[in-house]
């Protein structure tokens, strides 16, 4: 039987009303277009939190960048989210909002070295959806409700259409993992269920990812790019 983890909905519940309002007074931000052009139609856009540089345009995720990262000036202005990033005792390696417009559509992908059983993770809390979002992971439909808190294990194959009448927009977490989150994830499921899956890359998945590497043109993204080849 496959044990192996897609998901995990954690039994923590955010205030939805200080999450809308923290997202309401930065709303006027200069929201950038997500960087992975070939992989959705329609507005996808992005603020960040934290970043290498302080900056909330930098809106680059890289679990292996060895490079610490600071507040930015948009986090500055939003006391609950510091409150709930405080509150997750792992270092983060991006913290980003991430707004899928009105019939937006992200398209079936992978990411590379997200699951817990890599050592990084990435959480999403929705803070804005509605129930016409669709969110397919490993062929399984995901409904995330406002104010919750999800794991999603992006090595497998997911996808997201928002096809409702709202733009959905997330705060999404990638972090590191330690014993204060080993504690926190065994409590939904057993240590052998984080087990590296064997993920499948098309030749032309792979060119796709390593040109959008080398547009970053990171250190970690050189190594990954590196690993690919």
């Amino acid at each position: 039987m496959d044990k192996l983890v897609r998901y995990i909905k954690f039994p923590i519940v955010f205030d939805t009303y200080k999450l809308k309002s923290d997202l309401d007074a930065i709303m006027n931000k200069n929201w950038v277009d997500h960087y992975n052009k070939n992989d959705y139609t329609g507005k996808w856009t992005s603020v960040a939190l934290m970043s290498k540089d302080g900056k909330s345009d930098s809106i680059y995720a890289l679990a292996n960048d060895n490079d610490k990262i600071i507040n930015t000036e948009t986090l500055d202005s939003c006391l609950y989210f510091q409150e709930i990033l405080n509150g997750l005792l792992f270092e983060k390696t991006a913290v980003r909002l991430l707004q899928l417009a009105v019939g937006a559509e992200i398209k079936p992908h992978s990411d590379h070295c997200l699951g817990y059983e890599d050592g990084s993770f990435r959480l999403h809390i929705p803070i804005i959806t509605n129930p016409e979002v669709e969110f397919i992971l490993d062929d399984n439909r995901l409904i995330m409700n406002e104010g919750e808190c999800w794991y999603i294990n992006a090595n497998f194959t997911h996808s997201v259409a928002n096809r409702g009448k709202e733009d959905r927009i997330h705060l999404v977490i990638d972090g590191i993992r330690n014993d204060w989150t080993d504690a926190l994830f065994y409590k939904e499921a057993t240590e052998d269920q984080f087990v590296k899956p064997e993920i499948k890359m098309s030749e032309e998945q792979k060119q796709l990812m390593i040109a959008e590497l080398q547009r970053m043109n990171t250190t970690a993204a050189n190594e990954l790019i590196k690993n690919l080849k």
